[in-house]
């Protein structure tokens, strides 16, 4: 790579960040744009000059000198500022009709009515929300109307019929601002009704009705390769279920499921192809291509992130037909440009960041890698290895931002994939456009059906092999140390630096895949052997939440699922546990059931808090359990040789509505369990109510304290519960200040040692003789 195919990189450098202080800082943006085309007019006055001096040949400027040769980082220089206040400009423009939008909802939680047209799918989220964006046209806050033009997202628990994009919807709800940056100037929820007032029209309506046939005609096949086949062809990612999309994401290939660059690529490589065989001229070629994308864009509909796939698969065309990666990164550069300029909000958006990280990564890097890759295996395997690798070193650091983890077997599942999501995603094409001939259509689906599955069949193998996550630093700190790990990498398989740098990044590579190793190692078979094998109740360290197992005689019990599906899953992986005989859901708030899409079929048996929306409904469904149960006191049961018995709430009891305070407090007793209480979330007062009911069997062995522990609790029911051991399930840093003093001093008046999970880790109780033994992950000294 020459530096002249890098020098129009400064401008999308600084039309970004432009567009990043311009959105992130609003109020700033009419000042950072004048700023910057005051500063371009300047150069652009300097550039004058200097070529009226160059034809002149004023000074030591030869007579005929090339004012671009002589110039050329001037202009580079006001290419830059014109990107960037072009960006910010758009940005300012916008702001006052963002703000009028926003300021109608102010107040947060106002009833209002919006009328709207989506511009994006409804995607169910893994807590059971639909959510879509759309552009809002009138706002209606009791007799007042305000008519708008505004991006919204809209959040819902159940999705009406006939919801597709371009459809014209009404809805009822609470509208609130978002926050800096985000495209989306309000959050509206509907709490009252969503209704669709107007269908889609013209190519809208039809590329819904094509898509619609599509997921009809593969609902009959085998899943989970039915549920894969509209994603893979159209993006339509609707009959995949929380699984199957856990799988993908751990084995990095959910890419594959969402319309990116590649999809596209296919589709004007095929177009291209197809115009070339009949003889037809390069510009012919070009347009039949292009013609080809925008029809394809419009079917797996046209919702930002698909036209950037698009403009992002018309870049790798470009550089293809000129066959140089420099020209590809320069188009790279302006088509960078051109989308912020366009769309300013662009560059706070994680998805953007991807798609530009990942087609860069392929002009960049790929050929390096290959070449160095050659040195230790065939050419042809180092080909295939390299592109998912340089995708996977260049967007890694970005992923950790999301989730802080590494799939250490990203590259190679999707080498193994990868052959077969073409093949997926053009006779799953063909499948939705045949369907005026629905034996052709029924057909089609079958034959795409096969790679699909053997795309589920890859991503379900790594996904749960041993250690298929690897634990990283979260946050901006995350991002750079991957970064920096990336770069060692590349350094160490291009080969082409010096040999004190190679053998640096050499030693640092090292170092990282021995410290990844025996951390797989632990969150596997390893990892169970340095746990106390008699451990009868586990609390994993899940962070800001509660995941305690209990185990008798085999058979394995969770209280609560913690917040984050990756810390459950790695404490299962750990502890060895592949399947729940008990699930216990205390009570709905994310810190307790946000890792339940770790227990998809994983579960027999489900005991669940009241239950109070469609998206609560929604997640016990996902759970695909045999049984299912809301709990109310006096239920009891077995686990193993160990009885189990709910104390709370009440079954008829209006004073504690649904949430912290009617949390299910479930007790253990025999079996080898220590006699135990788990408390969930409750209150003081809810406290005050258990101690007096009479439900309660002191002494206990365990008290799981009650909400992570916060001050609102009841000294009296610990001077009740006598426990021998206070059990604290907080995460480390948290923003409540979990646990506070006050509850640490409440329950060591009672007599309890404390365990905690945010200074101690894992900890893992053992019933014995002479009472319950204490493991601890982490040893900080004493019980405190």
């Amino acid at each position: 790579m020459t530096q002249r195919g890098l020098r129009l990189a400064p401008v999308a450098a600084a039309a970004w960040a432009a567009a990043a202080l311009s959105t992130m800082l609003p109020l700033a943006a009419a000042w950072c744009a004048a700023g910057l085309w005051m500063l371009a007019l300047g150069l652009l006055t300097a550039l004058a000059v200097r070529g009226f001096l160059t034809r002149r040949g004023v000074g030591d400027v030869p007579v005929g000198t090339p004012v671009t040769t002589l110039a050329w980082p001037l202009v580079v220089l006001m290419l830059a500022l014109v990107a960037a206040a072009s960006s910010a400009s758009h940005a300012a423009l916008a702001q006052p009709a963002r703000s009028a939008a926003a300021a109608v909802s102010l107040s947060g939680g106002r009833a209002v009515e919006v009328t709207a047209v989506m511009t994006g799918k409804a995607e169910r989220w893994s807590s059971g929300t639909i959510a879509f964006d759309a552009v809002a046209s009138t706002l209606r806050i009791g007799s007042e109307s305000h008519s708008v033009s505004v991006d919204i997202q809209v959040r819902t628990d159940e999705s009406p019929p006939r919801l597709a994009v371009g459809s014209t919807v009404v809805i009822e709800g609470t509208a609130r601002p978002t926050d800096a940056g985000e495209r989306a100037v309000l959050v509206v929820t509907a709490s009252r009704s969503l209704e669709v007032v107007r269908d889609p029209a013209g190519v809208l309506a039809a590329a819904s009705a094509l898509r619609a046939g599509l997921l009809a005609t593969v609902t009959g096949l085998p899943e989970p390769g039915a549920g894969l086949v509209p994603g893979l062809a159209v993006g339509d990612t609707s009959l995949v279920g929380s699984e199957l999309d856990t799988a993908m994401k751990s084995s990095s290939l959910s890419h594959l499921t969402a319309v990116s660059g590649a999809n596209c690529a296919i589709v004007v490589g095929l177009a291209f192809i197809a115009a070339a065989a009949v003889g037809a001229s390069r510009g012919v070629r070009v347009g039949t291509a292009l013609a080809a994308l925008s029809g394809f864009l419009v079917l797996v509909t046209p919702e930002p992130s698909v036209v950037r796939a698009g403009v992002m698969a018309s870049v790798a065309m470009i550089a293809l037909l000129l066959g140089r990666a420099g020209a590809g990164t320069s188009v790279l550069a302006v088509a960078v440009t051109l989308l912020l300029v366009a769309d300013p909000w662009l560059s706070t958006s994680l998805g953007f960041a991807l798609s530009v990280a990942a087609t860069a990564s392929l002009l960049l890097f790929a050929r390096p890698l290959a070449a160095g890759l050659a040195r230790w295996m065939p050419q042809a395997l180092a080909l295939a290895l390299s592109v998912p690798l340089a995708a996977q070193l260049a967007c890694g650091p970005l992923l950790v931002l999301m989730q802080p983890t590494v799939p250490v077997y990203g590259v190679v599942a999707n080498l193994l994939a990868g052959p077969a999501a073409p093949i997926a995603t053009i006779v799953g094409l063909a499948a939705c456009l045949a369907a005026p001939l629905p034996w052709l259509q029924a057909g089609l689906a079958a034959i795409a059906w096969l790679p699909a599955s053997w795309i589920a069949g890859t991503a379900t193998t790594f996904a749960t092999l041993p250690g298929a996550q690897v634990p990283w630093l979260d946050g901006v700190g995350g991002l750079i140390t991957l970064g920096v790990v990336g770069l060692a990498v590349g350094l160490v398989i291009a080969g082409r630096a010096g040999k004190r740098v190679q053998a640096a990044a050499a030693a640092l590579v090292a170092l990282v895949v021995g410290v990844a190793a025996g951390t797989a190692a632990l969150g596997g078979i390893a990892g169970r052997l340095t746990l106390p094998g008699d451990w009868n109740v586990l609390a994993c360290d899940v962070g800001q939440g509660d995941a305690v197992l209990v185990r008798s005689a085999g058979r394995i019990a969770l209280i609560d699922t913690g917040p984050d599906p990756a810390a459950l899953a790695a404490c299962l992986d750990r502890t060895g546990v592949a399947r729940l005989d008990l699930l216990v859901l205390t009570h709905f708030d994310l810190d307790h059931v946000g890792g339940a899409s770790a227990l998809t079929g994983r579960v027999t048996s489900v005991l669940h808090g009241p239950v109070t929306s469609p998206a609560e409904t929604a997640l016990l469904k996902t759970l695909d359990a045999a049984q299912t149960a809301p709990a109310s006191t006096g239920m009891n049961g077995m686990l193993g040789d160990s009885a189990w018995r709910v104390v709370w709430p009440p079954r008829e009891s209006r004073a504690f509505p649904a949430g912290n305070d009617a949390s299910i407090v479930i007790e253990f007793t025999g079996g080898g369990v220590p006699h135990s209480l788990f408390l969930g979330d409750l209150s003081a007062s809810p406290q005050r109510a258990l101690a007096a009911s009479g439900a309660l069997r002191p002494p206990y062995a365990l008290v799981k304290v009650a909400h992570h522990g916060s001050a609102d609790q009841d000294a009296g029911l610990y001077r009740l519960l006598a426990p021998a051991v206070a059990l604290v399930t907080v995460g480390s840093d948290n923003d409540y200040g979990h646990p506070r003093d006050e509850a640490l001093a409440m329950t060591a008046e009672a007599g309890a040692r404390i365990a905690r999970t945010d200074l101690e880790g894992m900890v893992a109780l053992t019933s014995t003789p002479s009472g319950v033994r204490i493991w601890r992950e982490r040893d900080v000294g004493a019980d405190r």
